[in-house]
């Protein structure tokens, strides 16, 4: 319901579904959408190529390829293909079920901007997948199109609690895939397009550790959950998170867990779940 008392629509209800649904739309741009009352289900978008507008208070936005907008219930609102352009972009209108947008800034309208290659190319596989599900309808469907939703959700969200600056989100992400790989912190410097030296004053400004103390401790994380769940020695451990020296790697475990290797695997071992 609507502050004028009006019974707002739904696009979910129009569409004969109960909780989520999803287009895939390549519009010119006489395309456009006027709700003068608002909808009473949530929209979020994701820019694919072009440009789209919002209008809401009189106010017009934008958004371009990478990013992710969101739109609360109950705002009055029009939005399309910005004058003279295209927008291809993926949409979803979703219930109030999924709950994690009580943890995005309280806004009207959010537009955020993925500016980091690694949470584009996630949150755009994340919406190939919503399309993909809620196109095929098999079991299941729904439930797997919120999920993926919760999923885009909670990475905006973190990325709202907790901002970094884009270049060092990308180095963040290139050593957890790198775990195993020797690292050189001019080639990372390179990646981002930093000199070395500003991308280690940048990376513990931001992180609080330098940018080995950071990797070390991915690694050890790793090799904890690979000492409780995956059967391996403590050796073979080291070598699989990328330590070549096992007495380093030793070193390194007992710092986090007060512990060596073999004691945290023998004392997981006598406790299991």
């Amino acid at each position: 319901m609507s502050a004028s008392g009006k019974q707002l629509p739904s696009v979910i209800e129009e569409q004969g579904a109960s909780a989520v649904i999803v287009g895939h739309f390549n519009e010119d741009d006489v395309y456009f959408t006027k709700r003068p009352y608002g909808m009473s289900d949530w929209l979020i978008t994701y820019t694919l190529d072009g440009s789209g507008y919002f209008l809401i208070d009189g106010e017009e936005r934008f958004c371009q390829a990478g990013d992710v907008t969101v739109m609360q219930p109950g705002v009055p609102h029009q939005y399309g293909t910005r004058q003279g352009g295209h927008w291809h972009f993926v949409w979803a209108h979703f219930t109030s079920r999924i709950s994690e947008t009580n943890l995005l800034p309280v806004q009207k309208l959010l537009i955020h901007a993925v500016d980091n290659a690694s949470a584009r190319r996630r949150i755009g596989r994340a919406f190939k997948r919503l399309a993909s599900d809620a196109f095929e309808r098999g079991t299941y469907w729904s439930e797997l199109c919120e999920n993926t939703l919760r999923e885009v959700i909670l990475l905006l969200a973190q990325r709202h609690s907790r901002p970094l600056d884009p270049r060092i989100e990308e180095v963040r992400h290139l050593l957890s895939s790198r775990m195993r790989e020797p690292v050189l912190i001019e080639e990372l410097a390179r990646e981002v397009g930093l000199s070395p030296s500003r991308l280690s004053h940048l990376y513990k400004e931001s992180t609080g550790m330098s940018i080995i103390d950071s990797l070390n401790d991915m690694r050890i994380r790793q090799a904890a959950v690979l000492l409780e769940h995956a059967g391996r020695s403590a050796t073979e451990v080291a070598a699989d998170v990328g330590f070549e020296n096992y007495n380093h790697f030793a070193n390194q475990f007992r710092k986090r867990f007060g512990v060596n290797p073999r004691q945290y695997k023998r004392r997981g071992a006598a406790n299991p779940d």
